[in-house]
C-alpha cells in the first residue's frame, strides 16, 4: 500500500481498514515510511481524527510491532494489574500504590516512564534511591514480582517499538494532543505488558493535559473504549489535579513522602484519597475485591498493617536499592544543599494554585528536563506545599524551596509567587480528588 494513498485517505476524513492501519504501522517500524511521511499521517490523524475502530486497530498493531511480557511460566501468585497516569505535579501515587495492590494479593508489573515536560516521572523519582535498577534483567524482574508482587520498571526497547519512533515525531510536530494517538501510544505498551486488567488516571485541571472537563471525559472514553476493545478490562478515573497531589514536587522528595506515607509518618488527604480509590478499582478489576468499596478498605488494611510498606521494601532491594530503605535514612535519599521558604505576602486564603507553573519551577530548578538528553538533579524541588483554601498569615510559609544554589533558589521563589495567589474571604472547601468515573460498571470495562 502507497503511504501517500493512506495518508491521502485519512486527510480526507475517510475511515481506514485495518489492513492500512497495520502497513502505516509496519512503515514506523522498518522505516520504508520516511519521517515526513510518518509525521503527514500524524497530523491527518490529529486533524481528522479515528473511530473506535481505527484506534483499536492502531492500539493493537503498535502493541504487536514488538515483544509481548509473557507471565505464563514465570508462576506469579495473582492477576496481573496496573495503573498509568496521564501526568501531574507531584503524582508520587504509583510509589504507594503499586505495593499496597501486591499487599491485597495483586501482581503488579508497572511499567512506567520519565517525565515530561512540566510532569515528573515516576522512573526519575525511583533512580532518587541510589542503585535502583529500572531496566532489569527479566530473570530478576520475574524473581521480584514474586517475593514483592510489584516492580516499577522502564519499558524495555522491545516493547512497543513503533510507538517510540512515532512519539518522537509527534514531539517535534505538535501532534502530541491527539487522543487517537495518546490513546494507542498508552495502550499499545500496557497491552504488551499481558495485563489482566487495567485503571486509568486521567488528570484534569491547570497542571494536567486535559485542562477542560469535556477533554478529559474524552479521553478517558477512548482510553476504555479502545483497552475494553482490544481485550483489556478497563476503568478510568477522572481526577483533580488544579493543586500540587501530596505535599511534595520533585524526585528525592517525592520519594520520601512515599516512604512516609507508606510507614504512616504522613499521609496527606487528597493522596490518600486518591490512592485508596485506584486501588479499590484495581482489586475489584482483578477479582480480588468484591466492589471497589470493598477494594479500598482491603488498601487501607494494607496500608495500615504494614504489609504494602513491607512490599515496597522488597521491591526496592530486589531491584538493587537501598536494602532498609523504611529506616529514617535507610533510603539515603539525597538533599539539595540550599532550602528556602516561600512566605506568605499578605494574610488570607490561598485561593488557588497555577499547578504547571509549579511543575515547571521543578524543570528550572533540575528536577525534570528541557531536553530528553538533561540530566536530572534528584534532589531539587518543592516540599511543605501549603493545599489549597489554606488560611495563612502574613510571613507565614506556603512552601519550601530546596534547590542546588542560592541563585536558583531565589530564582525559584520570584517566579512561586505568581503561583500561589493569596485572596480575602473564607476558606474554600476541598474540591473532591475524583471527579468522575469511566467505564460500564461490570468487570468487562
Amino acid at each position: 500500500m502507497l503511504p501517500q494513498e493512506i495518508i491521502r485517505r485519512k486527510g480526507r476524513a475517510q475511515a481506514l481498514e485495518a489492513a492500512e492501519i497495520q502497513a502505516f504501522v509496519r512503515g514506523i517500524v522498518d522505516r520504508s515510511w520516511t519521517e515526513g511521511q510518518v509525521a503527514a499521517f500524524a497530523m491527518a490523524v490529529c486533524l481528522r481524527g479515528m473511530n473506535r475502530d481505527e484506534c483499536v486497530a492502531l492500539t493493537q498493531a503498535m502493541t504487536d510491532s514488538g515483544d509481548r511480557l509473557d507471565w505464563s511460566r514465570a508462576r506469579l501468585n495473582g492477576p496481573l494489574l496496573d495503573k498509568h497516569s496521564t501526568g501531574g505535579v507531584g503524582d508520587k501515587v504509583s510509589l504507594v500504590l503499586a505495593p499496597i495492590v501486591a499487599a491485597c494479593g495483586g501482581v503488579v508489573p508497572m511499567v512506567s516512564g520519565r517525565g515530561l515536560g512540566h510532569t515528573g516521572g515516576t522512573l526519575d523519582k525511583l533512580q532518587a534511591l541510589p542503585g535502583y535498577m529500572v531496566t532489569p534483567r527479566r530473570a530478576q524482574l520475574v524473581r521480584v514480582l514474586r517475593e514483592a508482587g510489584c516492580a516499577i520498571v522502564g519499558a524495555s526497547a522491545r516493547i512497543a517499538p513503533a510507538d517510540r519512533r512515532l512519539y518522537a515525531i509527534r514531539d517535534v510536530t505538535a501532534t502530541v494532543e491527539s487522543v487517537p494517538l495518546i490513546t494507542a501510544s498508552i495502550l499499545s505498551k500496557k497491552l504488551a505488558a499481558g495485563l489482566d486488567a487495567l485503571v486509568m488516571d486521567v488528570k484534569l485541571g491547570n497542571g494536567a493535559f486535559c485542562t477542560e472537563a469535556a477533554t478529559a471525559d474524552t479521553l478517558a472514553r477512548s482510553l476504555v473504549e479502545v483497552a475494553v476493545g482490544a481485550g483489556l478490562p478497563t476503568q478510568a478515573l477522572v481526577t483533580d489535579m488544579n493543586q500540587v497531589l501530596g505535599t511534595t514536587a520533585g524526585n528525592a522528595v517525592e520519594v520520601r513522602e512515599a516512604i512516609d506515607f507508606l510507614t504512616g509518618a504522613a499521609r496527606e488527604p487528597r493522596l490518600l484519597a486518591l490512592t485508596l480509590a485506584l486501588a479499590g478499582r484495581m482489586l475489584w478489576l482483578g477479582g480480588l475485591a468484591s466492589s471497589p468499596a470493598r477494594g479500598e478498605l482491603q488498601a487501607l488494611q494494607a496500608l495500615d498493617d504494614g504489609r504494602a510498606a513491607e512490599r515496597f521494601e522488597r521491591m526496592v532491594a530486589g531491584l538493587g536499592g537501598p536494602s532498609r530503605v523504611l529506616a529514617r535514612g535507610g533510603a539515603q535519599l539525597p538533599a539539595a544543599p540550599v532550602q528556602r521558604v516561600l512566605p506568605s505576602p499578605r494574610a488570607g486564603v490561598l485561593t488557588s494554585m497555577d499547578t504547571r507553573l509549579m511543575g515547571m519551577v521543578v524543570v528550572a530548578l533540575g528536577g525534570g528536563r528541557r531536553r530528553a538528553t538533561d540530566p536530572v538533579d534528584p534532589r531539587v524541588g518543592l516540599t511543605r506545599v501549603l493545599p489549597v483554601g489554606s488560611k495563612v498569615r502574613a510571613g507565614d510559609p506556603l512552601l519550601r524551596v530546596h534547590a542546588a544554589n542560592a541563585a536558583d533558589a531565589d530564582a525559584a521563589l520570584r517566579t512561586l509567587v505568581d503561583a500561589l495567589p493569596i485572596g480575602d474571604g473564607p476558606a474554600l472547601p476541598d474540591p473532591p480528588v475524583v471527579r468522575g468515573v469511566v467505564g460500564r460498571p461490570g468487570r468487562s470495562g
